[in-house]
């Protein structure tokens, strides 16, 4: 039982020694990406208004592609012209430029600070048009627009869906240690356009995404207690839904988004999961042992828990069902520390912490076979979380001696590292798709 009381002590006193400015853009570093990335022209779009366009669409399209690691985009400078529409595209040239593709658009103003991006993908070697689409915008939405538009181009040509559009949440402290205010961010996928979601002088930890994207669930140490908070994103409304003795931690959203897991304490310190009706307050207990059980994550069925236990001497990974009568099984077997388990959209596998070479890691459990395989290179890596799309996965990393955030592809090819310019940032945790 030591090695995960030690990790929960680990994990609150990280919390108390990071120090990153709140506003801080997070800047992408791609680490690692495919072996042949698919060379693609993102022309500039044309504009149709009066004076300069109000958004350069390409240049933030193009950078989406490059930051996922399997696209090459072609410099500008190297463009020798400037087709916005597919017709105009002289397919030989390109060739010559060595691109696979090319896409090339307009931004169309429209009434009332409206506007239309219509954008075309063209295969250079056959001259087949890919793709034919209109996206509209506000003048507010001109860079989540942008964001759809790498998506669309992404998934037509990875048969992935995209994830630019999302959005990411984080925790982040700034000032020194007499001085400090921890903050919960959330800031697009990429690290850019952070807000703070709420600050305290006292720690912030284990940021939760509701199923629909609108609400925060997260652990407030504000009056020096831990309490679990609910916050509505667009309104900032909060409620503080658990505010137990002892530990109230590690908050995790049913699929439905009427429930909360989460880990509370005994009277005697020891851990247990239970689930919290969101609605009503009834509290049903999951798990009852003298063992440390804590990190609940949902199937996605909302039928079951996976959750981290030390029952078999080692922190490791059980799956319990929630009808009544049910008893935990082992699901991780590999290694001597499998920790904070994570389910993919497809239900299909877990994300964990594993202990690898001496380094805590991030693994991948295949849930159908049980094969496992570790993804990341780092010493202290911690919290993964997996994108929408499962595809990839998000997780806090150090860097020089600082706390980052860096992603990893699911079979491992593409790695790269988000990080603020000072201080540490981590815990990170990926939204859902945003609602249609």
């Amino acid at each position: 039982m030591k090695d995960l009381r030690i990790l929960w002590s680990a994990t609150v006193a990280g919390a108390l020694i990071v120090a990153a400015p709140a506003r801080a853009e997070l800047t992408i570093e791609i680490t690692e990406g495919v072996t042949d990335p698919i060379p693609i022209a993102i022309v500039p779009f044309g504009w149709v208004g009066l004076g300069t366009a109000p958004f350069d669409v390409a240049e933030l399209v193009a950078r989406d592609l490059k930051s996922s690691g399997r696209f090459t985009p072609m410099a500008r400078a190297d463009m020798i012209e400037l087709p916005a529409r597919s017709e105009d595209v002289e397919l030989d040239d390109w060739r010559l430029l060595r691109n696979d593709f090319v896409v090339v658009g307009q931004l169309q103003p429209g009434a009332d600070g409206r506007y239309t991006i219509q954008f075309e993908l063209v295969n250079v070697l056959n001259g087949q048009k890919l793709l034919n689409y209109r996206q509209p915008a506000t003048s507010a939405t001109l860079r989540a627009a942008s964001h759809r538009v790498a998506d669309l181009l992404f998934e037509k040509l990875t048969g992935i869906r995209g994830a630019f559009a999302t959005r990411i949440a984080y925790i982040a402290v700034e000032g020194q240690v007499s001085n400090r205010q921890f903050q919960l961010i959330v800031a697009d996928a990429d690290g850019e356009n952070p807000r703070v979601v709420t600050e305290s002088k006292q720690p912030l930890m284990s940021p939760a995404w509701s199923p629909d994207g609108q609400t925060l669930a997260y652990v407030s140490f504000e009056d020096r207690v831990a309490s679990i908070y609910t916050q509505l994103l667009r309104t900032a409304e909060r409620r503080r839904v658990s505010a137990r003795a002892g530990i109230n931690g590690a908050p995790a959203w049913s699929p439905d988004g009427q429930r909360l897991a989460l880990t509370l304490s005994r009277k005697d310190g020891n851990l247990d999961v239970f689930v919290l009706g969101l609605s009503d307050q009834v509290l049903t207990r999951v798990t009852d042992d003298n063992a440390i059980d804590t990190e609940p994550a949902w199937s996605t069925d909302g039928k079951s828990l996976y959750f981290t236990s030390d029952r078999s001497g080692s922190p490791q990974i059980y799956r319990v069902g929630l009808t009544p009568g049910s008893r935990p099984e082992r699901v991780t077997f590999e290694g001597t520390y499998n920790a904070r388990p994570r389910v993919s959209p497809d239900g299909a596998a877990l994300a964990m912490v594993t202990l690898d070479r001496g380094a805590y890691r991030i693994g991948v459990l295949d849930l159908k076979s049980g094969v496992s395989r570790v993804l990341t290179e780092g010493r202290l890596d911690e919290s993964p979380s997996f994108a929408p799309n499962g595809a990839i996965l998000i997780y806090g990393t150090q860097d020089k001696g600082r706390g980052v955030l860096a992603t990893v592809s699911v079979d491992g090819s593409v790695q790269q590292r988000l990080a603020a310019e000072h201080g540490d940032i981590r815990e990170p945790v990926w939204a859902p798709f945003p609602s249609q």
